[in-house]
């Protein structure tokens, strides 16, 4: 009986036999030791593609040191990653389902033709292009996401007709062997312009200053009120690194790098804030919103979720409009980079590479797991190497090896996470 009561009494002065390790660690050794245990369990997250930037920038840093870490190479780069890391950046949400959509590619074709179209013919105002590509891109998704959700075929076999299906309609709308020039200032502007040198610091301060206060608001509503939180030197520590990548990024991109004496080529490209402001807006999506916590929900285990009173349909139609938009904007930034618009837009190696960045990212193919902010770190992986190999001289052949094994390597990296992740329990 002695035993029985000083077993109830460690129970009632706040001991949890047996739970100690479920205890949230809120001391920056305890938070490393859980993340080191995370990743042993399979959960890498973002890790190898922050690791393949660092080694791919050292690597062509070396190879071409007088090229490569200039400011007119970085400001390339940046604005090569923007089209792929857009449609990228939907993708991820319909592989949080499990799902893929083999059109995108090509619907961002159709829908830079619609805006060429508007323009060059129609004569509309941008800004009505604009509004017309959008608006035909999330018409796509919804009749993609009705196929899917409503019909119940599957997403492979749908996207991949549909691949075909669009390929013709872009022909339709461009014509055989034609290409239809963009003119208009802002369209073109879009990742040929940039900003003026003091509003990009401005901008890249007042984001340092919104990441810190909502960070820290964050960590002491947490702690205010008993919740899982993460130690306050770690917080301050993300803080200081995001404001140091976010002010040198803005002060290489401030330097003149015009390669003519009387020309002035300085200032962040406006495509760099669009791919931000997007990026923050999908991350409060996901993170943020019950809609974002049903995708991962219906991803995970859809029955599970259907059980449990989500409207598993329509988060499989949604998912394939916010994809389409988003491969909207993307062909969009891609006819702004090429100032036309051809036949063949969107297709060949663009799914892939949009697919590939995803993966590389660290979202997962099998559904369930996966960021908006994958797709901006796996975009920059596929540019850093077209860019590397470029600057290096090597063949086209070479390059889509390169590419391709990397995309392996990534999804390999996926299926044995997840193997690992089911053996661990995590």
């Amino acid at each position: 009986m002695a035993q029985d009561t000083s077993t109830v009494s460690s129970g009632e002065s706040g001991g949890q036999p047996g739970f100690e390790g479920d205890r949230p660690e809120t001391t920056v050794s305890g938070a490393l030791r859980a993340y080191i245990d995370r990743v042993r369990g399979g959960d890498l997250g973002a890790l190898p593609a922050v690791l393949g930037i660092i080694v791919l920038c050292i690597l062509f840093t070396a190879l071409r040191p007088n090229v490569f870490p200039t400011p007119i190479n970085f400001a390339n780069l940046l604005v090569q990653a923007v089209p792929i890391t857009l449609l990228a950046m939907g993708l991820v949400f319909v592989l949080l389902l499990g799902e893929i959509d083999l059109s995108a590619g090509v619907v961002s074709g159709v829908c830079a033709a619609v805006l060429a179209q508007s323009l060059a013919v129609l004569g509309a105002p941008w800004y009505i292009a604009v509004l017309l590509a959008l608006g035909v891109g999330a018409l796509i998704g919804l009749f993609t996401g009705s196929l899917v959700g409503m019909v119940g075929i599957p997403s492979f076999v749908v996207t991949l007709a549909l691949f075909l299906a669009w390929q013709g309609v872009t022909l339709r709308l461009i014509g055989q062997g034609g290409t239809i020039p963009i003119r208009n200032p802002v369209i073109v502007g879009l990742t040929n312009a940039n900003l003026p040198v003091a509003l990009g610091w401005l901008l890249a301060v007042l984001t340092v200053v919104a990441y810190a206060a909502l960070n820290l608001n964050r960590w002491r509503v947490q702690k205010a009120r008993g919740l899982d939180h993460q130690p306050l030197a770690l917080v301050v520590a993300k803080i200081v690194l995001i404001g140091v990548i976010v002010l040198a990024v803005t002060a290489i991109l401030s330097v003149d790098r015009a390669l003519a004496r009387n020309v002035v080529l300085a200032g962040i490209p406006y495509a760099v804030p669009l791919v931000v402001i997007l990026l923050l807006v999908l991350t409060f999506l996901l993170a943020r919103t019950a809609f974002g916590r049903h995708i991962y929900a219906v991803g995970g285990n859809a029955e599970a979720a259907r059980r449990a009173g989500i409207n598993v349909t329509r988060i499989r139609v949604a998912v394939f409009v916010i994809g389409s938009t988003m491969a909207a904007i993307s062909g969009i930034a891609a006819a702004s980079r090429l100032s036309s618009v051809t036949p063949d837009a969107g297709a060949g190696n663009t799914l892939l590479y949009a697919v590939g960045a995803a993966v590389i990212g660290g979202t997962s193919l099998f559904g369930g797991r996966g960021k908006a902010r994958d797709a901006v770190l796996g975009g920059l992986v596929i540019a850093i190497i077209a860019n590397g190999l470029g600057l290096l001289g090597v063949e086209a052949y070479l390059n889509f090896i390169i590419t391709g094994g990397v995309l392996l390597l990534a999804a390999s990296v996926d299926a044995l996470a997840r193997r690992r992740a089911a053996a661990t329990g995590h």
